[in-house]
């Protein structure tokens, strides 16, 4: 008997298999915070609800077509036959009781995952200012008085209020290991809570095109302990005389450039995060947060004549 030749691919196939998966692993699949495992959560819910589905349609679609397969004598033959009130009640009533389940799953997880809800009081939540710019990201600490340049720090175990903008176009904030995204809008104030339950250094990005610069618009994100996390804080704060402040060094960081490497700034100006806001809001060309004094002096001098 003369056996059956198959192409040389399906011999190396089971070598292959795990080349074909290993890119399946994703950091939603892998959370290291609160927010990030009940995003995981959530993401399987709804997948498995949609199973309920999916999975009997691939199975009667296989025995349906092994059933009335053409040298199948057995089959019952009703060339007449058009509607069913049972299968139609199947058909319908799953899929909808799902739907009803996914919308209760989806309004209440809409407030509970809510990226502005904060995770704890102001006075335990860490506060971190994150400015996208072209083609980097920019970190500022209030309460330390030090900025970074891709390149941010925090305590694990502690919450995190990232308050997010722009200093150029629309970008997205984005540290997959930890949860959501939100979006950074010039001339916006946005803001997303975040935890981290285990040290590590996580990547962080933006995940919304920018420009020549977007795929090494990049940056580590670094989960230490409170120790080290003083640590790192005093390492930024000696590591130059660096003064960052608006409208003059801002200036410069801010100008287009790509691949841009660690850099710290050991002081930053107490109002840059609302100066650079301003600047967009108020059009002024630099004087930020003083466009509005300006203008009532200028409204009262000309009421005055």
């Amino acid at each position: 008997m003369r056996k059956k030749k198959y192409p040389r691919i399906f011999n190396i196939l089971p070598l292959l298999l795990p080349l074909l998966l290993s890119g399946c692993g994703s950091a939603l699949m892998a959370p290291k915070g609160e927010v990030g495992s009940e995003l995981k959560s959530l993401i399987l819910t709804a997948f498995g609800l949609m199973l309920i589905v999916v999975i009997p349609v691939i199975v009667m679609t296989l025995l349906f077509a092994w059933r009335y397969r053409h040298s199948n004598l057995m089959a019952k033959y009703a060339p007449d036959w058009s509607h069913s009130n049972k299968i139609e009640v199947v058909v319908w009533l799953i899929p909808c009781v799902i739907i009803f389940f996914l919308a209760i799953l989806t309004w209440q997880t809409s407030h509970s995952l809510d990226p502005h809800k904060p995770l704890a009081d102001k006075e335990d939540t860490l506060e971190i200012q994150a400015v996208s710019l072209d083609w980097k990201w920019l970190f500022i600490y209030p309460e330390q008085g030090i900025a970074t340049v891709n390149e941010v720090a925090f305590p694990v175990d502690t919450p995190v209020h990232f308050r997010v903008s722009s200093g150029s176009v629309m970008n997205s904030f984005m540290i997959p290991t930890l949860g959501s995204q939100i979006y950074a809008m010039a001339g916006m104030d946005n803001d997303v809570h975040l935890i981290a339950d285990k040290t590590g250094t996580y990547p962080g990005r933006s995940t919304n095109f920018s420009g020549a610069g977007f795929a090494e618009m990049t940056f580590d994100a670094h989960v230490t302990s409170e120790q080290d996390f003083q640590a790192w804080v005093d390492k930024v704060r000696n590591a130059n005389d660096d003064t960052l402040s608006f409208p003059d060094s801002y200036r410069q960081l801010a100008e287009p450039s790509e691949d841009v490497p660690v850099k710290y700034y050991s002081n930053v100006s107490p109002s840059l995060y609302k100066d650079i806001i301003d600047s967009f809001r108020y059009g002024d060309g630099g004087q930020g947060a003083h466009a509005e004094e300006h203008d009532e002096v200028a409204m009262s001098a000309e009421a005055a004549e």
